[in-house]
């Protein structure tokens, strides 16, 4: 194993012998305008006692050139991840000199060069470890400390940090911004962003609190920022979590950074917090999409204290900061904004990312095992995200809101500034509701998998609950009438399940809708005369929660190979049009091509995209003008068309801007047009340099290299592979371009000649790449191929294989036998 790969056993013997205290951190930034300088000079001043002699401080960069322990000088011994400390003492103050490397995959300190205007942009990303790409440190959550950050950079340039600057001088054209200290940190939370980056200030105010705020972008992306949308959620934000959590905003100022290339939707630096430029809409933007932000907002603010204020011990329980800022990201937009509908949002499509991964092999429990750092790196997932915000909300219904919000304001009263386990929180709770939490813990928390929940009658017509893999829920039943064409909620049922069997009381109904209000985590199935009111009545329910929750179960049913995919299909056809819920639609036309490409058998999909590209050229021209549904079609209608040339003309007559009225023809929308015809061999390099000029920005740059490699020839699709795993200069955005260009249109024809290449070379990207981009290759490349005969033989002869990448492989085998499976089962469903 790496040394980088830090294990869990190992950081607890380090954190019980060093008691970190102060970290001061100066870098010198000046040469990032020079783009033959790959690093950056650093110096790293760590100050902590010890109980014994020797110990070690993590770094990754170009090279460390010196290390003193207690004014001594020591030899450098650097194994490129660890740095040997010897010689310590009592009370200790080490200072390391080093270079640290400019990031281009997203990983520590990250250098962008805008192609609108030159300008230089920096910004920094540690989570889960990748602070000591920029500085020399403990890293792992626990060793807290409260941290300087002194960054020298060009003169001009917005410098920020966690805190505010508290000193600022120039020097040849040069300036040097000493931030104030934190409050106890950990490591990965550190947050560096330096760049001419545009700036818009506000405050917010409660009492005589007084906390300063802003929210920046690169120059170019300006016009874009939404500044006054974003600042009045984070206001209500900020209201809403001070009185929930009785807990003062505890960081000082509150700065949100929009920034290019990043890797993940964002982090929760405190005071300074990270964003995708994806949430930056240069175009159209649907309410579903708008919301999204609000919630992503809102979910890093919960951080504030769920992770920042109290953090997870080790990366076992992620959950305590990931499941509840998920849970409170939705709790806190209906609570507080203008987003009353977000858990419709969340049942939907959050829920199905849990579903999905709690059916993997790789599935875990919310409270999971991490031995390490390569392992922590993968658990940022639907389980820990989706299923523990999912599980909270069910522990709300349990124990009633207002003790789950004590419990929360005694558990950060008195864990403020430290470290936690699950242990930890559930003292708190049970003091709080007086409800047993450990059995709730060990139901919810500590096992894996999901109950399947349908409805079972007798010839009496008694109705039976049936669950597979039983846990203690606490639902409601909806019963449904169909009035004409519409389906009208009559009553919901309160019911508490624990058994496999629970007799229920249980009247006659059109739809009998499980789970409804979706108060538990759980896939409901629909019994026949349920499916039959659905087909007829879907469209004019009018709760979008229970349209949510329908959908979910129609297309949970589909991917387990208990619906046939041509009657999805059909009730997608026939419903999604009239769907008025801009996040319920944004899923549904989503979910109807992935069934397509990977449920039906071959033979079977060239018409199914033809009807399904027909369909949303319709629905298109049914919407109406300038609404969220037009412009969700058209994107559908796009991605469509690059399976299906049929309405070629179609696409051309979008791109001149001859389409719909009211349809908003920006940048975004007119690339996946222009691809659509690249993919289908109907446009080249001509039209997509022509298309460039006109968008000559970083997403433009992006766009055009996934139309190039989207191609459909055997010498472009071998060129996208070769660059895919061989070329280090593509960035994190343009690798990803290039492995959709190479996957474009479903051309297996042009790609399968890889299948075999491909196992031969995940092992070495593994170990030889960061696992940001080894991720990318070993997912996004993985061969769809008709059988797993190839995986299987790479499985049983890499036995040896790291356990992230082995985990990585099995996921992928798994979507790849269900889809097998459910194409098998396709002719049985259809009889």
């Amino acid at each position: 194993m790496s040394t980088a790969n830090l294990t869990r056993t190992e950081t607890a013997a380090r954190s019980a012998a060093v008691d970190l205290h102060r970290i001061r951190l100066e870098l010198d930034v000046t040469g990032a305008l020079d783009a033959a300088n790959t690093g950056f000079p650093v110096t790293t001043t760590l100050e902590f006692d010890a109980t014994t002699a020797e110990t070690w401080a993590d770094f990754l960069g170009e090279a460390v050139h010196e290390v003193v322990v207690n004014g001594q000088s020591r030899d450098v011994e650097w194994d490129g991840a660890r740095i040997r400390l010897r010689g310590l003492v009592a009370h200790n103050t080490v200072v390391i000199r080093a270079t640290g490397a400019y990031s281009r995959s997203g990983e520590g300190l990250h250098r962008f060069v805008d192609p609108v205007d030159a300008g230089v942009y920096l910004y920094t990303h540690d989570e889960p470890a990748d602070a000591r790409r920029f500085m020399a440190c403990f890293e792992q959550p626990d060793m807290k400390a409260a941290i300087t950050v002194v960054v020298t950079a060009p003169e001009g340039w917005e410098t920020l940090s966690n805190q505010s600057p508290v000193a600022t001088s120039t020097r040849d054209g040069a300036q040097t911004v000493e931030f104030a200290p934190t409050l106890p940190l950990s490591s990965y939370l550190t947050c560096i962003a330096a760049g001419p980056y545009a700036r818009v200030s506000s405050e917010w105010r409660r009492d005589d609190v007084v906390v300063p705020l802003s929210v920046l972008s690169r120059a170019s992306m300006a016009e874009h920022l939404a500044a006054n949308e974003i600042l009045e959620v984070t206001r209500q934000g900020l209201d809403f979590f001070a009185e929930a959590f009785d807990f003062a905003y505890p960081w000082g100022k509150y700065d949100q950074i929009f920034v290019p290339e990043y890797n993940i939707g964002a982090m929760e630096n405190p005071g300074l917090v990270t964003f995708t430029e994806s949430y930056l809409y240069r175009g159209a933007a649907t309410r579903a999409q708008r919301q999204a932000r609000a919630n992503t907002i809102l979910h890093e603010m919960a951080h504030m204290w769920f992770g920042d204020l109290v953090t997870m011990q080790w990366w076992d329980d992620l959950w305590l900061k990931e499941s509840f800022a998920d849970y409170m990201g939705s709790h806190a937009s209906v609570a507080a904004t203008e987003y009353t509908d977000a858990w419709v949002a969340f049942a939907n499509r959050r829920k199905a990312w849990a579903y999905t991964q709690d059916q993997l092999p790789s599935t875990h429990p919310i409270v999971a095992d991490i031995p390490d750092l390569e392992a922590a790196k993968l658990n940022f997932d639907g389980i820990t995200y989706a299923k523990g915000a999912a599980v909270l909300k069910q522990l709300v219904a349990f124990v009633g809101e207002d003790a789950f919000f004590e419990g929360a304001r005694r558990y950060f009263a008195r864990h403020a500034y430290g470290n936690t386990t699950l242990e930890d929180l559930l003292v708190q709770l049970e003091q709080a509701s007086g409800r047993d939490m450990r059995a709730w813990a060990q139901a919810w928390l500590q096992t894996t998998g999901m109950s399947t929940l349908s409805i079972e009658r007798d010839a009496d017509g008694d109705a039976v609950v049936v669950q597979t893999d039983p846990r203690p829920h606490r639902l409601q039943i909806g019963l449904y009438d169909l009035q004409g064409d519409t389906l009208v909620v009559r009553e919901r049922i309160p019911v508490d399940l624990a058994e496999e069997r629970t007799p229920v009381a249980l009247p006659d109904a059109d739809l009998v809708l499980l789970n409804d209000g979706d108060l538990t985590y759980a896939k409901a199935r629909l019994d026949e005369r349920s499916l039959s009111a659905v087909e007829r009545g879907l469209s004019w329910i009018d709760d979008p929660l229970a349209r949510g929750l329908i959908w979910s179960a129609l297309w949970n049913a589909t991917r387990d190979g208990e619906l046939a995919v041509a009657k999805y299909l059909e009730i997608v056809v026939a419903h999604a049009p009239r769907e008025t819920d801009s996040s319920l639609l944004g899923g549904v036309v989503l979910n109807a091509p992935s069934a397509i490409g990977h449920y039906l058998p071959e033979s079977e999909r060239a018409d199914a995209r033809r009807t399904w590209l027909d369909a949303t050229w319709a629905a298109l021209g049914g919407a109406a003008a300038g609404s969220d549904a037009q412009l969700i079609w058209a994107r559908a209608f796009a991605a469509a068309a690059a399976f299906d040339d049929s309405r070629r003309l179609d696409v051309s007559t979008l791109l001149i801007g001859a389409g719909p009225q009211g349809l908003p023809m920006d940048a975004d929308l007119r690339w996946v047009l222009l691809t659509a015809l690249v993919a289908t061999g109907h446009a080249g390099a001509e039209e997509i340099t022509e298309e460039q000029l006109r968008d000559h920005t970083a997403s433009g740059r992006t766009a055009a290299l996934a139309a190039a490699a989207s191609t459909p020839s055997a010498a472009v699709r071998a060129a996208d592979w070769r660059a895919a795993w061989g070329d280090l200069t593509l960035t994190n955005d343009h690798l990803d371009a290039t492995i959709r260009g190479f996957g474009a249109g479903g051309r297996r024809d042009l790609v399968e000649v890889f299948d075999v290449e491909y196992f031969s070379r995940i092992e070495e990207a593994w170990s030889e790449r960061s696992i940001e981009i080894a991720r990318r290759l070993v997912i996004g490349l993985y061969p769809e191929t008709e059988t797993t005969e190839l995986v299987d033989g790479w499985l049983d002869t890499h036995p040896e294989a790291p356990a992230a990448l082995r985990r990585l492989v099995l996921e992928q085998r798994d979507h790849q036998q269900r889809a097998i499976r459910v194409r098998e089962a396709q002719g049985v469903l259809a009889g």
